[in-house]
């Protein structure tokens, strides 16, 4: 008998799960619009996205996209994150149904983890997405038979064009308001009499020690053969220590005993579906499936296949770089143009110079890397949407093995050398945690775009053109030498780590190479919506934070009143516009000296002595700290250059080259500019990096460590070039 809930009395909540490239997030999205949030997973540093739905008689739905996985077997982030949703675990709410999303391209192997769901009686509509993606390869499924064998409502959808979607609205809201009481099939498999007494053994702890809701038996008996499956000795799984003492002693007793447990279940769950698919399947020679092998055999081949992975990547990288570069360009202008619009309505004195240099010039500064990130996430969309991306982290596979990370870690590697902002952004698409934060705290090694500037000042400054080896100038090889370095540490650093603080077994590249399809253009965009929206959050928050304070300490304490003579220099000058401009870069490149910044560089001098730095450096590190290419900026204010100072600037380098220590000696030498190039080739001189990384790691304590072990090693090997050449007589 069917129950009509008031709206206003109850909001149902619906997990939205399948296999991954299910289409299980484009459904998502067709029911939610674009009015979806971005949380996390409570203590889980991964996304949770939540939507809400509204219904005839159930009302107010609230729905969460879990993530996509093949199975409830706990063995990954994601098949835990899962288990979780779909049980109400770990401080999650147990849903009152879920929409599980089958392929109907690959509805074998779609139907292991719909049993799973169904062990636990779970309120399920099962919707049946791509329909046309299969009639296309031959494929027609038997919804009738579905509904016999299942026992649970079915719904046929093409949620990329819109089609089925108020068939499933219907049918959920059928379910909400009238739970099926336990009808649906349950177990459809028979587990031997031995593992029956296993799983009996385990129930009856479960009913002590679990602290959500597990019903009826059927739910009690799957979670029971979760945990035998889930847990083993080092799983960091957090269960209660009785459950945990007596599931390991029952894993033990099938060890002792000979038996394979994976057989036992596994093998039994493909038995049923082998046995049902002839009923379920019916399939005919389609020119689409053929067209699809001869295309994977080109894609996939070892040699064409790699020359057109190559070709693709130089086309992003060429993105990134290039054509991004007008829409750098006009934000760069917005931001120019809205300086002279606050110069122009605020009067002179600190709250326009907090707009203007702190807030406007810093966070433009930022938000001008949003076309690398925009264009980088349209590429990714893309070839994910197409099936290419699977079949590019399977070709690079091998490669990336060897050097400690996966295929799917190529393309935020190689991203890297752009921005290390949309690099770490783009880890997303690597599933494994441990890869994942392996790549993110490497990323930043790669040589980006903004050391370049600092890199070509330092490299024109002290390395002549004239000056060469063979056909190439030393600048040519050192800038050349300075990439292959970048890419070398970085490996280095996923080899150490990956043996360190993030020690744990490198997982297999289980990949499904899934049929070629047109994007979808409404989930692409939601993509570089929810990018665009999260980048502008963190810049609007962290960064902002992080901006004013740097512009504090470089400006502030300010000087005080003019002197005697100091006011008899510009009072003659008057008139003299050029005398008048070398005075304000004078007073400008005092002031910086006398402030917190200039403070903290004196203070470190002593420190930063050894790498052959002097206070002046110091300060240059600490502004680039914003920035990388603040640096720059920095040294024209610290050696007095008046007007806009960039790498090219002849002023600046003559400035710097007349440098001098103390004791006579000049300041700026070859090995201190080396010493300079390593220590920004390694070091976290970039706020927007670490903001980045705080929100994708969603942890403070990954941030830090990613801040001290870059600072330390770029400490270290600066000291090392610079203490090196000088036993060598270079200095």
């Amino acid at each position: 008998m069917s129950r009509a809930v008031p709206p206003e009395t109850r909001t149902f909540t619906v997990a939205v799960t399948g296999n991954p490239n299910s289409g299980k997030t484009t459904l998502f999205n067709a029911l939610t619009g674009i009015h979806a949030k971005i949380g996390n997973y409570p203590g889980i540093t991964v996304d949770r996205r939540t939507g809400t739905l509204t219904l005839p008689n159930a009302g107010r739905v609230h729905l969460v996209d879990v993530p996509g996985t093949y199975s409830l077997t706990a063995r990954s982030l994601d098949e835990e994150i899962a288990i979780n949703a779909l049980l109400g675990r770990k401080g999650l709410m147990r849903p009152d149904a879920a929409l599980v999303v089958l392929d109907a391209t690959s509805l074998e192997r779609n139907l292991y983890f719909f049993m799973q769901v169904l062990e636990f009686d779970i309120p399920v509509v099962a919707v049946l997405n791509m329909q046309d993606a299969a009639h296309e390869e031959g494929i027609d499924i038997d919804l009738a038979t579905f509904r016999e064998i299942f026992k649970v409502p079915v719904v046929s959808t093409v949620a990329r064009k819109g089609q089925g979607i108020a068939e499933v609205k219907e049918a959920l809201n059928r379910v909400l308001i009238a739970p099926p009481s336990h009808q649906q099939a349950g177990w459809l498999w028979n587990p031997g009499p031995e593992l029956q007494k296993d799983l009996q053994d385990l129930e009856s702890a479960i009913q002590d020690e679990v602290h959500f809701p597990l019903e009826t038996r059927n739910s009690r008996r799957a979670f029971a053969l979760w945990l035998l499956a889930s847990l083993h000795a080092e799983s960091e799984l957090v269960v209660r220590p009785r459950l945990r003492e007596l599931t390991l002693a029952v894993q033990a007793r099938i060890k002792s005993a000979g038996r394979d447990l994976d057989t036992e279940t596994i093998a039994q769950r493909y038995t049923f579906i082998d046995g049902i698919t002839p009923q379920l399947i019916k399939r005919v020679d389609s020119d689409k499936a053929n067209l699809t092998d001869r295309i994977d055999a080109v894609l996939t081949h070892p040699f064409w296949g790699s020359l057109i992975f190559l070709l693709i990547m130089a086309i992003i990288f060429q993105a990134l770089f290039s054509w991004s570069e007008p829409a750098m360009t006009f934000i760069e202008n917005f931001f120019a143009l809205l300086t002279v619009g606050v110069q122009n309505i605020v009067p002179a004195g600190f709250f326009r110079d907090l707009l203007n240099e702190g807030i406007i010039a810093g966070v433009g500064a930022v938000i001008v890397f949003l076309p690398q990130i925009l264009f980088l996430f349209l590429f990714i969309s893309i070839l994910e949407g197409t099936g290419y991306l699977a079949r590019a982290a399977f070709l690079i596979d091998r490669l990336m093995r060897k050097m400690g990370l996966n295929g799917q870690a190529f393309v935020p590697m190689l991203s890297g050398f752009a921005c290390a902002i949309p690099a770490i952004m783009a880890t997303r698409t690597i599933e494994n945690r441990r890869d994942r934060m392996l790549t993110i705290m490497a990323v930043p090694l790669m040589s980006c775009s903004a050391r370049l500037p600092v890199f070509t000042l330092i490299i024109a400054l002290l390395f002549p053109a004239k000056d060469k080896f063979g056909f190439l100038s030393i600048g040519t090889l050192m800038m050349l030498g300075l990439y292959l370095l970048s890419t070398l540490l970085a490996l280095t650093a996923v080899s150490l780590l990956g043996k360190t603080v993030l020690k744990g077994r490198p997982q297999p590249l289980l990949l499904e190479l899934p049929a070629y399809r047109l994007p979808d253009p409404k989930s692409v965009f939601m993509t570089l919506w929810e990018r665009t929206r999260l980048f502008l959050t963190m810049a609007g928050t962290i960064i902002l934070v992080i901006t004013i304070l740097l512009w504090l300490m470089l400006n502030f304490p300010r000087s005080g009143q003019l002197t005697q003579n100091e006011d008899v220099l510009r009072t003659a000058a008057r008139g003299d516009q050029e005398l008048l401009t070398r005075l304000d870069s004078r007073d400008q490149a005092e002031s910086l000296q006398q402030s917190y910044a200039g403070r903290i560089g004196t203070f470190l001098e002593p420190a930063l002595e050894p790498l052959g730095f002097d206070w002046k450096i110091g300060v240059g590190l600490i502004g680039s700290f914003a920035a990388r290419e603040v640096f720059i900026s920095t040294m024209g204010i610290v050696y007095g250059i008046s007007g806009e100072v960039d790498e090219e600037s002849a002023g600046l380098r003559q400035a710097m080259r007349r440098d001098r220590r103390p004791d006579g000696r000049p300041l700026w030498t070859p090995l201190v500019g080396a010493s300079l190039m390593v220590f920004f080739l390694i070091a976290m001189q970039c706020m927007s990096t670490l903001a980045v990384t705080r929100r994708e790691t969603k942890s403070w304590r990954w941030t830090v460590f990613m801040l001290v072990y870059l600072t330390s090693a770029a400490y270290l090997s600066s000291l090392l070039v610079y203490q090196g050449g000088t036993l060598l007589g270079l200095a």
